[in-house]
């Protein structure tokens, strides 16, 4: 696999960062309130995936994954009521 430009890898860390706010807020709920418990816990899904497979590139440099990885273990063990 190529290595990420710069920019790339900016991008997508930001993108890491909009996923880790929206698990963060679902699970408390502060976010999709309205939804239904099936939508808030597919995009809790979708969203801790996305998480998973971003964070298995090999070229992310000196970036912390603590968020990352927290907001994976809080994703993972979301249960919608």
């Amino acid at each position: 696999m190529k290595d990420r430009t710069p920019e790339q890898l900016a991008q997508d860390y930001t993108a890491m960062g909009h996923s880790i706010t929206l698990i963060n807020d679902i699970i408390a709920g502060n976010a999709m309130k309205g939804e239904a418990k099936e939508e808030r816990q597919d995009c809790v899904d979708r969203n801790t995936q996305h998480l998973e497979l971003m964070k298995a590139k090999t070229d992310w440099g000196s970036e912390s994954m603590t968020a990352t990885t927290n907001a994976i273990t809080d994703g993972n063990e979301y249960t919608a009521i």
